[in-house]
């Protein structure tokens, strides 16, 4: 999502009048404030993805404040004088998520499954309804045997499929299926 707004804001300066006299430099960093840039990126922008096909993105995730520019000189120093909670301040200044998060269920299956099941529903009523109050209740006289028996002489006697059909197979000599 947040990629989409970037997007989006660097579109808007690429068309306006204003982008015209700004450098490529000076948009990105309008675009990303003062997130500092770390790497190339998922596709060499400098956008920030959580991806865990691609775990590095180009921009930290915060902008740095106070507390986090003191814990980055902390951290060029001994990583055991760190506490845990000041690692996990410093991780979740880079990182959004972490890969347990990235990779966690969302439970988008279960709207997908209600979804499908309302709609099997709805088929099912519309499917009875068309069978109470649409189709005829009795059956069709071409349902009957001797309607059928009427049809398949018909067939017979129109020469139906002479070579591999119903005509194949009857003997206009015998006036009976052929043996």
């Amino acid at each position: 999502m947040l990629l989409r707004c970037v997007n989006r804001a660097i579109a808007r300066h690429g068309h306006s009048s204003a982008a015209v006299h700004e450098s490529p430099a000076e948009v990105i960093s309008t675009t990303i404030g003062s997130r500092e840039v770390v790497g190339w990126g998922y596709n060499g922008q400098p956008f920030y993805m959580d991806r865990a096909d691609f775990p590095m993105p180009a921009i930290r995730f915060r902008e740095d404040t106070p507390d986090i520019k003191e814990l980055r000189e902390k951290e060029k120093s001994d990583w055991k004088k760190l506490s845990v909670g000041e690692k996990k301040a410093l991780y979740r200044a880079s990182f959004c998520q972490t890969f347990a998060e990235m990779e966690a269920p969302t439970g988008e299956w279960k709207s997908i499954l209600g979804g499908s099941l309302i709609a099997l529903s709805l088929a099912l009523w519309m499917y009875m309804g068309f069978k109470l109050f649409v189709y005829p209740h009795e059956k069709l006289a071409s349902f009957s045997e001797e309607s059928q028996r009427a049809q398949l002489r018909r067939l017979i006697d129109l020469e139906a499929n002479p070579i591999e059909g119903l005509a194949s197979k009857w003997d206009y000599e015998k006036n009976d299926w052929k043996k």
